[in-house]
Order: structure tokens, then sequence, then C-alpha cells
């Protein structure tokens, strides 16, 4: 039988983990051997492996920011919206790169895999596919590039690191990257529709195959259950209108939190009655920092790692916000659905192709903050909540399934 090789650099901590081992397990259970290489195992699941000693990856980790921090003139603002991939691990030496037929990569950064490891893989004659779970595969060194679009021709002297003293990375990664690609039969997977047609739009894709699967979910695991049941195990409010925005960093712009807030205040202004009614939980990193801004009550929430109180927290809840400036596929949103909660989003990104508007929530135009809140009174409105929420969970079982997903990526794999 076949197999596949799935790498990404952390086990389970980032969307990108979390869709890669959800896929291995899809796989595992639809005919396919899968395995995991991470540079963070994070869990006892035989079918993960991690490559490197632990302090020599961090040390090397530890290196790339520090290079990247130099090249930004010393400034920390955009460390993390850049990966310029000068060190990593050698994967083709293990046991299991050598057996496995497809070599999957996913989201390979901070330190797992440099270009020089990539091209070895490349060049391995190994099928290859590459999901790409931001922009950073068809772009120099950014994993989102905004409103820039150098990455179509040549990218250079980015905008994200704005230090002229420095050296060129955006120039000198995007050279790497298309001189390693070139020549090699490349399937680049877009998680939405949206970061499929980006790629396709860069010259690093040009003459290879771009396709869009989604990400796999778990739909018998992520499911509706009794929401009074949900609060009273969350210890959340029994009788309120419960909004749910969550996110690893919230005070990361590109998450959007501050429309969230002019969203609460325009509501406030537009419909009193509702606002009265309305709590929003808060969860992330820096969640009690933000509390404050809101003008409606608050319930602020450490990061939740663990699966199971987040979906209770998605019972729990009646709407799941998500006021994103720019996205991919975001697991939330198909967490949230498939728990039958309604969402609202912005017009942006891959967020349209997930939230039907008006059929399993709404979506708002862009940065529009009045929008967002007419569309938070649209999806709390009684008389068709009920039915946002089966259209919810109808969608995330037809399109999102473990089994569906799979079988797509089997064609991808063998053809």
């Amino acid at each position: 039988m076949k197999s596949v090789l799935l790498l990404n650099t952390s086990e389970r901590t980032g969307g990108a983990a979390i869709a890669a081992s959800r896929l291995l397990s899809a796989l595992n259970k639809n005919g396919v051997t899968a395995s995991l290489m991470v540079r963070d195992k994070q869990t006892s699941n035989v079918t993960v492996r991690s490559v490197g000693s632990k302090w020599l990856m961090a040390a090397r980790f530890v290196w790339e920011r520090f290079m990247i921090f130099v090249s930004a003139g010393f400034r920390k603002k955009n460390v993390w919206q850049v990966d310029i991939a000068n060190v990593g691990a050698d994967v083709t030496k293990t046991a299991e790169f050598q057996r496995a037929d497809v070599v999957h990569l996913h989201w390979v950064n901070q330190g797992f895999l440099s270009t020089s490891g990539l091209r070895d893989i490349l060049r391995s004659g190994k099928k290859i596919v590459v999901t790409m779970h931001d922009m950073w595969y068809f772009t120099g060194i950014c994993h989102y590039a905004g409103e820039c679009d150098k990455y179509k021709s040549h990218c250079s002297d980015c905008p994200l690191l704005n230090c002229s003293l420095s050296v060129d990375y955006a120039k000198k990664v995007f050279r790497k990257k298309k001189e390693m690609y070139a020549g090699r039969d490349i399937t680049f997977v877009g998680c939405s529709r949206w970061m499929a047609e980006m790629a396709r739009s860069s010259s690093l894709t040009q003459g290879h195959q771009v396709v869009n699967i989604p990400n796999a979910i778990d739909t018998d695991h992520f499911a509706p259950f009794d929401k009074t049941a949900a609060r009273q195990k969350m210890g959340l409010p029994e009788k309120r209108k419960l909004i749910l925005f969550g996110s690893q960093r919230i005070t990361d712009e590109r998450k959007g939190f501050r429309y969230l807030v002019d969203a609460c205040r325009s509501l406030e202004q537009s419909h009193p009655d509702l606002s009265r009614q309305l709590t929003v939980v808060v969860v992330g990193a820096n969640s009690d920092e933000v509390s404050a801004s809101v003008p409606f009550e608050v319930i602020p929430v450490a990061y939740v790692s663990d699966e199971r109180s987040m979906i209770s927290l998605y019972n729990a809840v009646d709407l799941y916000v998500t006021p994103s400036l720019q996205d991919n596929l975001p697991n939330t949103i198909m967490e949230a659905m498939s728990c039958g909660t309604p969402c609202v989003g912005f017009d942006v990104g891959g967020i349209p192709e997930m939230i039907s508007h008006q059929h399993t929530g709404y979506v708002a135009r862009y940065k529009d903050a009045s929008d967002f809140a007419e569309g938070i009174s649209w999806c709390l409105d009684e008389n068709r909540y009920e039915e946002l929420c089966a259209n919810s969970r109808k969608k995330v079982v037809d399109e999102y399934s473990e089994e569906r997903v799979a079988e797509l990526y089997k064609k991808v794999y063998f053809g």
C-alpha cells in the first residue's frame, strides 16, 4: 500500500497544525497509510514523529528570528509576519521520508525546514503536494501580503521589513523558490478558492497544478449538543445572548478585534434592546486586556487548547464572530458551524466561501463595522435562528467531512 508523509512545524499549535493533524486522521480512516513529521510533537500519537533534537531545533528557530529582527532594523513589529527559511532540518535522511511515496508539505516555517531542505525534498523524485495555509509558498518571505502584489512577478524590498541596510531577503528567497520549483512536478493546494486564485497569479506557481481542497473536520466530534448543558459546563450565563470571538493572539491587527469593538458600539445605538442582552466571550491570549474596550459585558477566557472545551464553548454561545481582515479558511468557523453555531465575518479571503450569506450566517462588507453589527442582529433574530443553526451544521457535513476531503486528496496523491 502506498504511503503519505505529511510535514508540518507543529503537531497541535496553530491553525495549520490542527488542519494537518485532522487530515492525518482523515487519511488513515479512509484507506491511506499516512504519518506526520513535525518539529514539535505534542501528543502520544504513534503516527506522529518529531525530527532532530529539541535543543538544535530551538537554536535554529532563535537564529532565524534574530536574523529577521536585524533585517527589520531591530524593530519587533513584523518579526512574526515573515520567514526567511535560512535554517532547518534535513528530513530526507529519515526512514519515514525514504518509505513515503507521497510527501505532503504543510506549514514548515520557523526553523523546521530551510530552502535547502525544501530543495532536497523536491529533488527526491517523490510525488510532492503542497498545502498553502497562507501565502508563504508563493511569495518571497511573507505569510500574508496585504496590499502588496509584488509576488505576482518577483518579490524585493519587502515592506514588512522596511530596512534598506539589510540583505534583501524577499528577493533572495523568492529567487531560491523559483529555482527549486523549476522543472519539478508540484501540486499546490489552496485550502480556500481565494488562496488558490492568488497562488495562480504568482510567477512561482506557473507550470504547476494549483487546486482547491478544504480542510477536514471530524463532524462526529464537533457536533451540536444541548446549549444549557454547555453553558453550565463552561460556567457561562444561561439567560444571555452570547457572542464568541477567539484568536491565538487577540492583539494581532489582522484578526480585526477593533472592528468588533466598533460593531458593538454600533449595536448599542442601532439595537439598544438587543445590546442589553449581549455578552461577549473573548478567547485567546491577551483576552483580559481588551475587556474595557467593549461596551458590553465581557467574559475573558485564556487560550483554550483542549478540543472538548472548545466544542462546549461553540455549543454554549449563540454566535461566532470573526472580524478578520485577511484569512484563508479559518478552522474556527468550520468548528463553530459543525457545532450548529452560525457565524458572522467580513467579505474577505476564504470567509465568504465558508459562511453562506444569510444561509449559515452573515457576510458583512469589508471593514464595515456597522454592517458587521447588522449581521449580528440579523443572525440573532429568533424567527430565523434555528434554521441558520441547521444550515450551518449541514454545510460542514456536506463539504468538510473527513471522508470527502480524504477522497479529494487521494485523487491528487494517486490519480
